[in-house]
């Protein structure tokens, strides 16, 4: 596979033409197949699914950029899509061929004002991570410090518009439905684009390093000497991801443990009000030998509005409460469900699935403690997500496409560590927030 980017419009509209021209015949045969009565065992459907994703990955690891964005978000949806896409797009969170040394070499000489030789004691010319918008490698300063430095992929940001209107081209061949997603896609554009700028990102990694240095996170720390807007340089995390981690056994103590710091993690910046890192992906998160949590990659970090906030963790108390108006009433402040529906019966019923899925994502605060590696509370949610009434319709406010993945993002890894989590904190900080949010809107 080549590991050049192919930065022109041109050249990019070729790979994803030719990838939804690919998986909409695909789709298409099976349907016909379907249609006349062809029997497909489980097997078939799964291999079906598996080699559509595969070729859907291939192709859009030569994208890099926006593509790939949309391979890690494929990958968190669980129930979305076939089980076996999301496992196929995972990858996208781990490995992503880089571009070639020369290129990335005089990247650094363009943007630092010498190659990498001159200005590190050590720099490792072959990328250890490379994913959506750039690559990093491991160096060292002059100083004996190690660092991971972090190149943008050439012409990134000009790709994303037009990357992004071709997504939902094939993106609905995937998924086909009703409704227009232009906010959703808008919103996710605009975010790309703000990763683009590794200055912004900079001044999340000094927020959040001054935020958490002090306890069991540890987050990367900025060197603005040798930083611009397309090359990052901070200090480096060591550990393992999850996958690693996992292949290791670790006893239930040390899976609980790093549940915890996840947890509490998430729970304080929400206590905040303030910046949320939003990319909760297994490929963000090192677990530690000192048992401390590594978290990394602030490119895409969020602040909701006052309002948005405020709606969205009134719905934990109010569905522990089980006050059936309550829960209309904020449902339609967050545009989950409709004012005025034009079918109130399907309207209804879309309800009820919400509130019935709304009660189980709730469900690790009923109590002061969650066992995530509960099986039944992860084929319930799996489950409530393939059997949507309402399909592919944009509902809820755009907010969502980032608090629902990073909620959602962390209760896979937790369901994955099937950790053992002490909720009580965490529930009792909901509810001081919420009268801290009123008394401050009265």
């Amino acid at each position: 596979m080549s590991n050049d980017f192919p930065s022109s419009k041109l050249e990019r509209g070729k790979i994803f033409a030719k990838t939804g021209l690919k998986v909409g015949t695909n789709y298409a045969k099976r349907y016909l197949k379907k249609s006349v009565g062809k029997k497909e065992s489980e097997e078939e459907g799964k291999e079906f699914h598996t080699k559509n994703a595969r070729h859907v990955f291939n192709e859009f690891t030569k994208l890099r950029g926006t593509a790939l964005k949309i391979a890690q978000s494929l990958s968190m949806d669980d129930g979305m899509l076939p089980e076996e896409f999301a496992e196929v797009m995972s990858e996208s969170q781990y490995s992503v061929p880089p571009i070639n040394k020369a290129l990335a070499r005089s990247i650094i000489r363009k943007e630092l004002g010498d190659y990498p030789e001159k200005l590190f004691a050590e720099f490792n010319p072959e990328a250890f991570a490379a994913a959506s918008i750039g690559q990093v490698h491991e160096a060292r300063l002059k100083n004996g410090q190690k660092v991971a430095v972090k190149i943008q992929y050439p012409n990134v940001k000009n790709t994303i518009h037009s990357d992004m209107a071709m997504a939902k081209t094939l993106v609905n061949r995937v998924i086909s439905g009703n409704g227009s997603f232009d906010e959703y896609f808008e919103e996710i554009e605009e975010t790309l684009m703000e990763e683009t700028d590794y200055h912004q990102e900079a001044e999340y990694l000094e927020y959040f390093h001054n935020r958490f240095s002090e306890g069991a996170v540890i987050t990367p720390e900025y060197i603005k000497e040798l930083s611009t807007e397309k090359v990052l340089t901070m200090s480096f995390i060591e550990g393992h991801h999850l996958k690693e981690f996992l292949a290791d056994n670790p006893s239930q103590e040390k899976k609980n443990h790093f549940g915890q710091l996840l947890w509490d993690f998430f729970h304080d910046q929400v206590e905040q009000r303030d910046f949320i890192h939003a990319d909760t992906h297994p490929g963000n998160f090192f677990f530690r030998e000192d048992n401390k949590l590594g978290v990394i990659d602030f490119g895409c970090v969020k602040k909701f509005s006052e309002e948005f906030t405020h709606n969205y963790m009134k719905l934990l108390p109010t569905h522990l409460e089980q006050d059936e108006q309550k829960i209309r009433k904020l449902y339609k402040q967050l545009d989950i469900i409709k004012e005025n529906p034009k079918n109130p019966a399907k309207e209804e019923e879309f309800f009820q699935f919400c509130k019935a899925y709304g009660d189980i994502f709730a469900q690790p605060y009923m109590g002061n403690e969650f066992d995530f590696g509960d099986r039944e509370f992860k084929e319930n949610l799996t489950r409530f997500a393939k059997e949507l009434p309402i399909k592919n319709e944009p509902r809820g406010d755009k907010n969502f496409i980032y608090s629902t993945k990073v909620h959602m993002g962390l209760y896979n890894i937790l369901m994955k560590l099937q950790a053992q989590i002490d909720t009580e904190r965490s529930k009792k900080l909901t509810h001081t927030m919420i009268d801290v949010m009123e008394q401050e809107a009265a």
